[in-house]
């Protein structure tokens, strides 16, 4: 108990931690909007590019995340468009805060996307039918008979994104490059801990973790959601 106590109240942790919390936050966020977007557009069959974009959504959930995290290091720095970002933006992704971010959002996008993609086709087709002759717009659709139809689809959907996003360690290692005091989460703390043999420290920070991703599974379970 002493060891908890001392591990959980190390100062050393208060930077991990709000960063983890502030990148779950903007993550759950990104979710809740682009996400559900996303597999809205993706249940609608029929418009050009839709096969490419579900590849590109699906990705993470199939891809080493090493090798994903590569493949982005290499594409948003200097060797790719990291350059032409940061004089548009002011700010690059490489080895920032915002490359956490932009890594949880991705890791975690197939999580949401995927059950509202099922929940939005599973739907009867005679529901957007109807508010259509009764001179409803398509945002409008959406918003008054599609969402509530797939609440529990979209629940389930950011409780598993935001947990994938929240132990993230792969993607965030390469993009934001595990630099203590700026881009260490508390995942990538349990990493550093391991490597320095501190195996009390990763054992107190997993077991955190593990108890969150549990917590999770036990909301899930109560309201199931598709995955695909």
């Amino acid at each position: 108990m002493v060891g908890l106590v001392e591990v959980l109240g190390d100062p050393a942790l208060a930077f991990p931690l709000g960063l983890s919390l502030r990148i779950m936050l903007g993550t759950l966020l990104v979710h809740a909007s682009l996400g559900v977007a996303l597999g809205w557009a993706l249940a609608r069959r029929g418009w050009w590019g839709r096969g490419a974009l579900d590849v590109l959504v699906t990705l993470p959930m199939v891809f080493p995340p090493i090798v994903l995290g590569f493949g982005l290091l290499l594409l948003l720095g200097r060797r790719g468009f990291g350059t032409w970002i940061e004089a548009h933006l002011g700010q690059g992704f490489v080895f920032t805060e915002a490359g956490v971010l932009l890594a949880s959002v991705i890791v975690g996008l197939p999580m949401i996307v995927k059950p509202v993609q099922a929940a939005i086709a599973a739907l009867p087709t005679n529901l957007a039918e109807a508010a259509r002759t009764l001179g409803h717009g398509e945002a409008s659709i959406f918003a008054c008979v599609i969402l509530p139809n797939i609440a529990g689809a979209v629940a389930a959907g950011l409780l598993m994104a935001t947990a994938r996003a929240l132990g993230e360690v792969g993607v965030t290692l390469m993009l934001g490059g595990n630099i203590l005091g700026r881009t260490n989460t508390v995942s990538l703390e349990i990493y550093n801990a391991v490597t320095v043999g501190d195996f009390h420290r990763a054992l107190v920070l997993s077991a955190a973790l593990g108890l969150v991703s549990v917590a999770v599974l036990l909301v899930l379970r109560r309201k199931p959601a598709p995955l695909v």
